[in-house]
């Protein structure tokens, strides 16, 4: 197919076209709205419906938020954290985050909140200001010195200055301008669920705890309103999820004798609503950019989800792209965005995969040992040790 790139003209409104909606690609919207663009974002799927449970936003993302002008409606929808706790798999409390601690050092909450309630916020801001389009595949881009073209599976194309690729950790963007390369698996696979049970609550409002069993954890937060939050992480080989069918039966078999919250946190939720997935990341991209497009979030630096950052390392993209984008120079522009970026997500990214080998431990000794460890850690060697993670503030 041959594209003609037209001449974008310098008198109007500088127009991106935003591929994916998801955390990413929405607060990538709104924080070049902010900043005076015209935005387009457009999705492959049906309707704007987030897949997912529940997602941390620690200091780092609550403030970045902020910043967009959502945080506020955030805080509200969600819970916070006030209660963090590292348990064996029988319940004792190994070790106690300092949740409250940080939250008076960095003079803000972390907070749990479902994807859907996010994904709602973030689609309501901008679609003040937006077009948000659903069922819009992204096929190919073609660009020159005066802008760039998308075009979509429908046969339909459109014209911006600039494409950012917020379309995840299978991005077309991603593989047309880098090319295909493997997805390289954690070794366990995650089972999500949202329940309402009076046990499993008992304790927990307001703050959560997770539990690491041989080679399995379990993970309980509460999303506020009665709701809670659970997740597990279980050791097996790649392709490996149990039918929809057969989930909470083989949670409640894989987790049979486990601390009480827990059982009866799989009891009380749907089976049909249980979500299933193999967890992948992928080694870190040399470059994000080339000319007028770019990539962002899960497009440009998966992440396992050991940390908590992956949403918030998408919206601090999302910032930084966009105070980027002042300068009207475009590939430079989306240069100097990856440049800033791509040491901080990086480094995330391998201590993501670095944490999820110490909590899916197999082995009985290095159990024991990694528990004393855990056990010894101060609140101040706690904090100090992420500090450079929740403790940033982007501008």
């Amino acid at each position: 197919m041959k594209l003609e790139v037209l001449h974008m003209s310098t008198g109007s409104k500088r127009k991106a076209i935003v591929v994916g909606a998801g955390i990413g690609g929405l607060c990538t919207a709104l924080s070049l709205q902010l900043e005076g663009w015209q935005v387009l974002v457009y999705d492959k799927a049906t309707s704007l419906r987030e897949a997912g449970a529940g997602i941390v936003l620690a200091a780092n993302a609550m403030k970045a938020l902020d910043l967009l002008g959502v945080g506020e409606t955030v805080r509200h929808v969600g819970a916070p954290v006030v209660q963090a706790d590292i348990r064996t798999w029988e319940g004792t409390v190994i070790t106690s985050l300092p949740a409250a601690k940080q939250a008076a050092l960095y003079g803000m909450q972390s907070y749990v909140i479902h994807r859907a309630d996010l994904q709602s916020i973030l689609v309501q801001a901008v679609s003040e200001r937006a077009t948000i389009q659903t069922h819009k595949q992204w096929v190919d881009g073609k660009q020159s010195d005066q802008g760039a073209i998308a075009v979509f599976g429908d046969g339909t194309q459109e014209e911006a200055d600039v494409i950012i690729g917020a379309d995840g950790i299978h991005s077309a963007v991603r593989e047309h301008l880098f090319g295909q390369h493997p997805v390289r698996y954690s070794g366990y696979l995650a089972l999500r669920g949202v329940c309402s049970t009076e046990e499993a609550l008992h304790g927990n409002n307001g703050g959560g705890f997770e539990a690491l069993g041989p080679g399995k954890r379990f993970g309980l937060s509460s999303l506020g309103n009665g709701r809670l939050f659970w997740f597990a992480a279980i050791n097996a080989p790649e392709g490996n999820i149990p039918p929809i069918e057969m989930r909470k039966a083989e949670l409640l078999r894989q987790f049979h004798g486990w601390y009480s919250p827990i059982v009866s946190a799989i009891e009380a939720t749907e089976g049909s609503t249980i979500l299933g997935h193999p967890i992948f990341d992928r080694p870190p991209l040399r470059r994000w950019s080339s000319g007028r497009m770019t990539l962002l979030g899960d497009a440009a630096h998966p992440m396992l989800p050991n940390l908590g950052q992956g949403g918030a390392q998408a919206i601090e993209d999302a910032i930084v792209l966009a105070r980027c984008l002042r300068h009207s120079d475009i590939p430079s522009a989306l240069l100097a965005y990856e440049k800033e970026r791509k040491a901080r997500t990086n480094r995330i990214v391998r201590m993501s995969r670095s944490m999820g080998r110490i909590v899916q431990l197999e082995n009985p000794l290095l159990i024991y040992g990694r528990n004393k460890i855990l056990a010894s850690l101060s609140d101040a060697g706690y904090i100090r040790r992420f500090d450079s993670i929740i403790g940033y503030e982007v501008q």
